[in-house]
């Protein structure tokens, strides 16, 4: 098991959000985590990032407990997270915004090497790469953050929301993307509104709702389910 999440609760002060979350991934998944705006998507990447702390619960990634580790460290370790929002640097290049991503001592040693791979599965930002990433347009700026998560050469990547505001053919160019990450050796688990989207290309699909799991099941069980059709398809 790659990523298992065990009985996990986070609060913000005194305030509950996140209630005995378990979940798991698998090596060479593509899992999606489904859920409404403030389901507690983001919560749990940021706990799973290090960014916040839980109350208690186990996070184990490899075999390791890394629920009281450093940002940084679980970075090293090999997970990266591509934030909502497209935060990208507006002043520098697309290249330089790659770079910024290379934030470990082995990942900046292969910057070029990234580089050439990240800009393979998104070419747009090979014939961009000396333009200011702040002149680009909204689904270019997502395949440069995804791309600059790329580049820390993770073994676990969490990427949330990136559908959110884009028109369908950009949606479909970077799923499509996200799609093939699985074959290259990365894992990943996708936070998502965009239920169908999310389980087209997904092995499996957690739901969170009020900051709790209250479904697990294959993505095709997920995309026939009436709960999911009614909640997040609108049929």
């Amino acid at each position: 098991m790659m990523l298992e999440i065990k009985n996990l609760n986070v609060s913000y002060g005194v305030i509950p959000v996140l209630h005995t979350i378990s979940l798991s991934v698998e090596s060479g998944e593509l899992v999606a985590l489904l859920g409404s705006n403030g389901a507690g998507k983001t919560t749990l990447l940021n706990t799973i990032s290090g960014l916040l702390r839980p109350s208690s619960g186990s996070i184990i990634f490899n075999g390791k407990n890394i629920e009281n580790s450093q940002p940084q460290n679980i970075v090293k370790g090999g997970i990266s997270q591509i934030p909502e929002g497209r935060k990208i640097f507006p002043f520098l290049t697309v290249k330089e915004n790659l770079f910024m991503g290379a934030s470990t001592r082995g990942a900046w040693s292969n910057r070029h090497e990234m580089f050439d791979l990240v800009t393979g599965i998104f070419p747009i930002l090979a014939e961009r790469k000396d333009q200011r990433a702040s002149l680009m347009s909204g689904g270019e700026q997502q395949m440069l953050v995804i791309a600059r998560g790329l580049m820390a050469k993770p073994r676990f990547l969490m990427i949330d929301e990136p559908s959110l505001g884009l028109s369908p053919a950009f949606q479909q160019q970077i799923y499509s993307a996200i799609e093939k990450l699985p074959e290259q050796g990365v894992t990943v688990l996708l936070a998502e509104q965009n239920a169908q989207i999310a389980l087209e290309i997904s092995t499996r699909g957690y739901v969170m709702q009020d900051g709790e799991i209250v479904m697990e099941e294959t993505s095709s069980e997920l995309l026939s389910s009436d709960l999911i059709k009614q909640a997040y398809m609108g049929v």
